[in-house]
C-alpha cells in the first residue's frame, strides 16, 4: 500500500457558507465545487475550496442526525477527515482493516464522464477519520456525481500545499497513537521532543509516511507539570483532534503580509527575539526588520532553515488554527519549533484574557 500524499481535508462546520467566506476572503481560497441533497449528498451541504495543491471540503449537516452535526456539537468546527491519496482504495482499505484499523465506510465508486474516484474510510485518532482516495482519469473532478465542479479561475497561490497536521492527544495516548500509525499505516517516527515552557510541559513525536508526503505531529500534555494549552485544547475540543494545520508557502513574507492585510490575525513575537536570531540559526536570507514586523519565526535542522508563523484561532472555542511555513532545506522541525508555538499560543491566550478582563471592568464601571 502506497500513501502518496494528502488528497484533501474535510472540516465539519456549523455553517459551510460562513466558513467558506472566511477562508476565501481572508486566506485566499477559491470555490471549486459544491454538493448537497440535489447531488446525492443527503442531509448535508458541502463546499470545496482550493488553493494551489490544497483542497479543503467544508461540510455542514442539514439535520441533527448527520455526522457533521454531531461532530460540531461535540467538538466545534474542526478537521474531521484527513483524506489520503492511494493507488488502490479497495486494496488499501482491506489491508488497513487487516492490520487493525477500524473499518468505517467500505469502498464506494463515484463515476463521471471523464473521471472515476474510489473512496473508503477507516478510523484515525479520536473522532477523525482517514478517507482513502483513488483517482482515475480527470483529476480535476473532485467527487463525480456528488460534488459538482465549478469553473477553475486563478487563485492567489500564496499557499502551496499541506505541510503537516498537528494533533493533540490525551495524557497517556501518545505512544499508543505513534505505534498505531507505525503498525497500521506504515509510518515511521522521525522526531521527538520534550518541551517545557512557563511551568507547563508536553511531549511531542512526529510520524511520517514512507513517501514523506504525509506528516503528523502528535502532542501530549505532561501531567507532572501545571495544566496548560494542550489541556485547554483537549477540554475545549472534548478530546483528541487536529490542533493546527501547517500550510507550506514558497514566500512566507509575501503570504503573511497579504493575509494580515485581509484580516488574518497572527500570534505576535517579542522584538527581542530577533536580536540574536542569526547567532542562533545562522544567516537568514530575508530582511530581519521585515521578519520582526510580521512576527515570523526562524528555526533550523540538519538540512537547512524553516520560517514559520501561527495564526490565532478563528473559532470561538479557540481550537483549530493555521501555521504558515516556508522550508529552506529543513525537512523536519527545528528544536525550537514546538516551543515557539507554545510560547506564541501563551501570548495569544494571555492577550485574550486581558481583553476579556478589560471589557468586564468597563461593564462594571458603566
Amino acid at each position: 500500500m502506497d500513501i502518496n500524499g494528502i488528497d484533501h481535508i474535510e472540516l465539519y462546520v456549523g455553517d459551510a457558507r460562513q466558513a467558506a467566506f472566511y477562508f476565501g476572503t481572508a486566506v485566499g481560497f477559491r470555490l471549486r465545487g459544491q454538493g448537497g441533497p440535489e447531488t446525492g449528498l443527503a442531509d448535508q451541504r458541502s463546499l470545496l475550496l482550493a488553493q494551489a495543491d490544497i483542497r479543503m471540503l467544508l461540510t455542514s449537516g442539514l439535520t441533527a442526525e448527520h455526522p457533521a452535526s454531531a461532530y460540531v456539537q461535540r467538538h466545534g468546527d474542526g478537521i474531521a477527515v484527513v483524506a489520503l491519496e492511494v493507488d488502490d482504495a479497495a486494496g488499501a482499505y482491506a489491508e488497513l482493516v487487516g492490520r487493525g484499523a477500524a473499518g468505517v465506510t467500505p469502498p464506494r465508486t463515484f463515476t463521471g464522464v471523464d473521471a472515476e474516484v474510489v473512496t473508503a474510510e477507516v478510523g484515525g485518532f479520536g473522532d477523525v477519520l482517514h478517507r482513502l482516495v483513488e483517482r482515475r482519469g480527470d483529476r480535476t473532478e473532485f467527487l463525480p456525481g456528488a460534488v459538482e465542479s465549478l469553473p477553475a479561475g486563478d487563485d492567489d497561490k500564496l499557499l502551496a500545499a499541506i505541510d503537516h497536521l498537528a494533533v493533540c492527544v490525551p495524557p497517556g495516548q501518545l505512544d499508543g497513537t505513534v505505534a498505531h500509525y507505525e503498525r497500521v499505516f506504515g509510518f515511521a517516527q522521525i522526531f521527538e521532543e520534550h518541551i517545557e515552557v512557563a511551568g507547563q510541559a508536553m511531549n511531542s513525536k512526529v510520524v511520517q509516511s514512507p513517501s514523506e508526503r504525509v506528516t503528523v505531529v502528535l502532542l501530549e500534555p505532561d501531567t507532572s507539570r501545571r495544566p496548560g494549552q494542550i489541556e485547554d485544547f483537549l477540554r475545549w475540543h472534548a478530546g483528541a483532534g487536529v490542533q493546527h494545520l501547517g500550510l507550506r508557502t514558497d514566500d512566507i513574507v509575501t503570504a503573511v503580509g497579504a493575509l494580515a492585510e485581509r484580516g488574518v490575525r497572527f500570534a505576535g513575537t517579542p522584538a527581542a527575539y530577533y536580536d540574536d536570531l542569526e547567532r542562533r540559526v545562522g544567516p537568514v536570507d530575508a530582511p530581519l526588520d521585515r521578519l520582526r514586523d510580521l512576527s515570523i519565526l526562524v528555526d533550523s535542522d540538519h538540512g537547512g532553515q524553516l520560517l514559520q508563523i501561527f495564526t490565532e484561532s478563528m473559532h470561538v472555542r479557540r481550537t483549530l488554527f493555521l501555521e504558515l511555513i516556508e522550508r529552506r532545506g529543513a525537512r523536519t522541525f527545528g528544536s525550537g519549533n514546538i516551543k515557539a508555538l507554545y510560547e506564541a499560543k501563551e501570548r495569544e491566550l494571555a492577550a485574550a484574557g486581558a481583553t476579556a478582563a478589560a471589557a468586564a471592568a468597563e461593564g462594571v464601571g458603566a
